[in-house]
């Protein structure tokens, strides 16, 4: 059976990578480190499931963020620290294909949050970032 995309929120960009699996992680990692953002995380979900004898496909989290951008996001508004560290998961199809769903949270912290444009701006940065990287 081919995964397909299924339902997520309009603030979920799903990215098709034309790089294989470990390939768009390194680049991802190396753009993430080149605009000073910090991986806080790397989280190999197929390897958890494996832990608990369960398989998924090939799916790994990454938690992310620069605190000159987020910091003051939180500072404006507390509750905003839900969706920081940004996040982002790298996932492979049935066909082999690597797909990057980043959550576009520059779309829900200011309606949800009340958080000012200008403190989103640097947020608003990272989907054409993550779009060079797959391609």
């Amino acid at each position: 059976m081919t995964i397909g995309h299924g339902q997520h929120p309009s603030s979920v960009v799903t990215l098709k990578s034309v790089h294989d699996f470990d390939t768009t992680i390194t680049r991802i990692k190396t753009a993430l480190d080149g605009v000073g953002a910090i991986v806080f995380a790397d989280v190999d979900q197929r390897e958890a499931a494996g832990l608990a004898g369960l398989d998924l496909r090939r799916t790994r989290l990454i938690l992310f963020g620069n605190p000159k951008a987020g910091t003051p996001i939180m500072a404006a508004n507390p509750h905003s620290a839900l969706e920081l560290p940004l996040r982002l998961v790298v996932w492979e199809d049935d066909t082999g294909h690597t797909h990057v769903d980043y959550r576009d949270v520059s779309q829900t912290l200011g309606p949800l949050y009340a958080i000012a444009p200008e403190l989103l701006a640097p947020l608003q940065r990272m989907t054409g970032l993550l779009q060079n990287t797959v391609q």
